[in-house]
This record gives structure tokens, sequence and C-alpha cells, in this order.
């Protein structure tokens, strides 16, 4: 079946003006990277290539045609040019007020493929850089790849996801000591909702996700009218099978990762998603709790994240301050895994001599 990228025109494509109107050439600034992305997609992917634009009030004296068809024209030139061939543009010339079912986020200007048994829109994309055209792509039923024009990795995101897949899992874990559900996209903004009933433990959570940027949500319903054991251990093991599950075949990744210093800390986290898990631990706890957390679990959550992600972590700390020296290593391992997990699908092979991980 085929996929189709529905890629926006203003603000995706090309820079929107302060007035949403580009009825010159004085206006016209192309996206950084837009280029370049969209011709790998079109050479090395499968996808269909759809425009979808709004254009308020086109054809009205406030936006005559005569002064949109010259920089659209070179806009759809400029992109064959290098490759960038659309199956179909689509533009909506409706005011918002008009309420029209063929504006975004309406899907009347795409009713044709959504009908059309020959396409996987679970499998598509809309490509955009506003809210409502995530709207659109779940008005649509399909996911959304969002592009902002101030940042220029955004498109390197954007290209990673639809040519290597999403990176988001979610592992179930119930023993009778824990019931445990981890939901994570390793490709995320750092958002975070944790909630393991112990809040020093949430804490350091939130800096895996929030640091790493990696969108993680951590449920957990422990034992702990016994102790925090079983919460904490268990915790690292589905968050560990989590993380492998969503690297999936590990194709493009970087593979390594290490980091970094806080206050009176330095909190050193070398790491390898090499397939062989295996600790080094070299840090000292002078306190036997910080928060409701004791400090002896923290090899023990270390340990099981390293067996259930089959990664290797080599974890050295030294300071004074014991919830610095703590944290310190939860951001390195954040920072860490943020640079390991990084994908480039311009190199999109398994980062091995042995061609497995």
């Amino acid at each position: 079946m085929k996929k189709i990228l529905f890629i926006d025109r203003d603000g995706t494509i090309i820079r929107e003006p302060e007035d949403e109107q580009i009825d010159s050439f004085e206006k016209l600034q192309f996206v950084p990277r837009t280029i370049s992305s969209l011709a790998f997609l079109r050479q090395h992917s499968d996808y269909e290539f759809v425009m979808v634009s709004n254009q308020d009030g086109l054809g009205t004296p406030a936006f005559p045609e005569d002064t949109f068809w010259p920089v659209q024209n070179f806009i759809i030139d400029t992109l064959r040019g290098e490759g960038v061939e659309f199956d179909d543009i689509l533009i909506d010339p409706h005011f918002p007020a008009d309420n029209a079912p063929t504006r975004k986020p309406q899907t009347g200007l795409v009713e044709k493929y959504m009908t059309n048994p020959d396409y996987d829109i679970a499998r598509s994309y809309v490509i955009g850089d506003r809210k409502t055209d995530r709207q659109f792509a779940e008005n649509i039923g399909c996911g959304f790849l969002q592009i902002d024009p101030a940042d220029p990795t955004s498109w390197e995101r954007a290209v990673a996801i639809a040519y290597g897949g999403e990176r988001a899992a979610e592992v179930r874990r119930t023993t009778k000591e824990t019931d445990i559900s981890v939901r994570l996209d390793l490709d995320g903004n750092g958002r975070c909702n944790i909630d393991t009933g112990l809040g020093f433990f949430d804490h350091m959570l939130e800096q895996i996700g929030k640091h790493g940027g990696i969108d993680l949500d951590i449920h957990v319903r422990g034992d702990l009218h016994v102790d925090e054991h079983h919460t904490i251990e268990d915790t690292a093991l589905a968050l560990g099978e989590c993380i492998l599950k969503a690297l999936g075949d590990k194709r493009g990744i970087e593979r390594y990762g290490y980091s970094l210093p806080m206050d009176d800390c330095l909190c050193q986290v070398a790491l390898d998603f090499g397939g062989r898990p295996w600790l080094v631990w070299d840090a000292e706890f002078h306190r036997e709790r910080i928060g409701e957390m004791p400090t002896e679990m923290f090899l023990h959550f270390f340990k099981s994240l390293s067996d259930a992600a089959k990664m290797n972590l080599n974890i050295k700390a030294e300071g004074q301050n014991e919830h610095h020296k703590i944290e310190g290593i939860f951001k390195a391992l954040a920072r860490s895994l943020k640079m390991a997990v990084r994908r480039d699908v311009y190199h999109y092979e398994l980062p091995s001599t042995k061609g497995t991980l």
C-alpha cells in the first residue's frame, strides 16, 4: 500500500512572514534543511508527496493570484531542480471564518486519499509547523511530524522518523510485588509523567526524560508497605526493556554516549548499546537515604537497567553533596542516552563490524 507525506508549505517549507502572506519574492526564504531533507526522502523512500496549504483569501483583492503564483511556481521549480517532485498540490483559498470543509484542519481536500484503499493512511504523516497541522493529522488518522522553523534540527528529526520509523515503545510488567507501565518515545521533547510512589525517585527519572529528550510515562504500584526495593528494581527492568524495544534494530544509532559535572560533583556515565549488559559502578554514598530512596538501591537500579536494556554502563561519581552526586549521575545518563540513540539516516547502518548488535 502507498504512503503519503502531507506537507504544509508556509512555516514548513518556507518561512512565514508576520503578515502570513508570501506575495512577493522579497518575503521568500526557505526553512533551513528543508530542500536536502525532502530530496533525501524523495530519493530513498516510497512516500507520495502532497502539498496541502491554506492561503487565506487567495484570489481576493487582499491577495491577488498574480502575486501568489510567481512565488509558488518558483518554489516548485526550485524543489524540482533538487529532485523533489510533488505528486499533488492542494491549496485552499478560504478565510478561517468561512468554516470551509476544505480548509485545514478539516480534511475535505484529502478525502480522496482517506477513502482510497490503495493508501496506508495510518503509516502516512503530516509534516507541519502549527497546532492546526497536528489537528489535521489527527483528523486524517495519520502521524504528525513537527517542524520548528527556528530549529534547524527539526527537519532532521522528521526525516529520521519518516525514513527509519518511530521509536516509541510500551512495556507492562506485573508481578505479585509490582504493577508497572512504561511508555517512552526516544525522539520526543522531554515530556514526563511519572508516578512511582517515591518522590525522589520520580525526580531522578524525570532527569532521564528531560535531559535525554525522551518523552517518558512511568506509573508504578508497588509494595511500598514492605520497602522500596521491588519498586525501584522492577521499574529499572521495565524501563530498560522499553528502551531496548524502542531502539528496534539499532540501525543508524550513534551507539555510544558519555557526560557531566554538577556543582561540586563530577559524574561520568559512559554507555554502549552493543548488546552486552555490564555495569561498572564507582560511586560511594554516605547517607542511608536521599528522600525516600535508599542509597543502596542506586547500584541495583543501574544494574537492572543495564541488564534489561542490554547496554554496557560505566558509572563514576565523585563529590561531597550526596543529592548532587546521584542527580548528576541520572543527568549524565540522560545525556549519554541522548547521544547514543541519536540516529543518522544518511548513514543508516549498524554501528558494528560484527554486523549485529
